[in-house]
């Protein structure tokens, strides 16, 4: 086989030594080197950003399926013609939230109607054991004490004042009541003034229950 014959390097008119080809890629590297300087390795990422943040600005994006407002009197009419109960439903301001408003059955059999609510502080609960006793509310108030006695539009109500919520599963203060053969209890984090406002609401109906048992 021939031998093959040394590449003519335009610049030198003929082929290079051993020596000019290795001084040649001994300055490649050189240059390759300082083209990864810090400063270039910055400005790579940078682009890089940029090439990723306009990704993310062209990228359609969902805003999420909105919560389904929940209607409390829709949902304890079903309830009451479900089951023949008369679920109680409290009357709230516009702004408030409500997360729940369902039947649920606790471990030892009694049903209730729970209705969650979400002011501008805090939570409030409303709950009503149906053919409950005083144990029911011991249960759902998770053990809080009895404190004091308020009488609100003319329903007496047990007060419950907790110091550390925290050890009663966030129920800072509570209100219980009976109507006929139900529990009631209104509770949870929020002011005192917004959990009485609950209890005031619902008033009518709890003496409209009680009259009727």
């Amino acid at each position: 086989m021939a031998a093959r014959t040394p590449r003519v390097v335009a610049e030198l008119g003929r082929p290079e030594t051993s020596q000019e080809t290795a001084d040649r890629k001994a300055e490649s590297s050189r240059l390759y080197r300082v083209r990864k300087t810090p400063s270039n390795l910055v400005w790579a990422l940078l682009v890089s950003l940029g090439v990723v943040l306009v990704m993310v600005m062209i990228t359609p994006r969902g805003d999420g399926a909105p919560r389904e407002d929940i209607n409390i009197a829709a949902a304890a009419a079903e309830v009451a013609s479900s089951y023949d109960v008369t679920p109680i439903v409290p009357s709230i301001p516009v702004d408030w939230g409500v997360n729940q408003a369902a039947l649920t059955s606790s471990s030892d059999g009694i049903a209730s109607w729970n209705v969650s609510l979400v002011p501008a502080e805090g939570f409030i609960r409303l709950s009503q054991g149906f053919d409950a006793d005083t144990a029911w509310t011991a249960r759902t108030l998770d053990g809080s004490p009895p404190r004091d006695t308020v009488t609100i539009e003319g329903v007496e109500w047990t007060v419950y004042i907790n110091q550390d919520p925290a050890a009663f599963g966030n129920v800072a203060y509570a209100l219980s009541t009976t109507a006929g053969n139900d529990q009631i209890a209104v509770y949870g984090s929020s002011g005192v003034s917004l959990i009485e406002l609950v209890a005031s609401s619902i008033a009518p109906q709890v003496r409209e229950i009680r009259d009727a048992a």
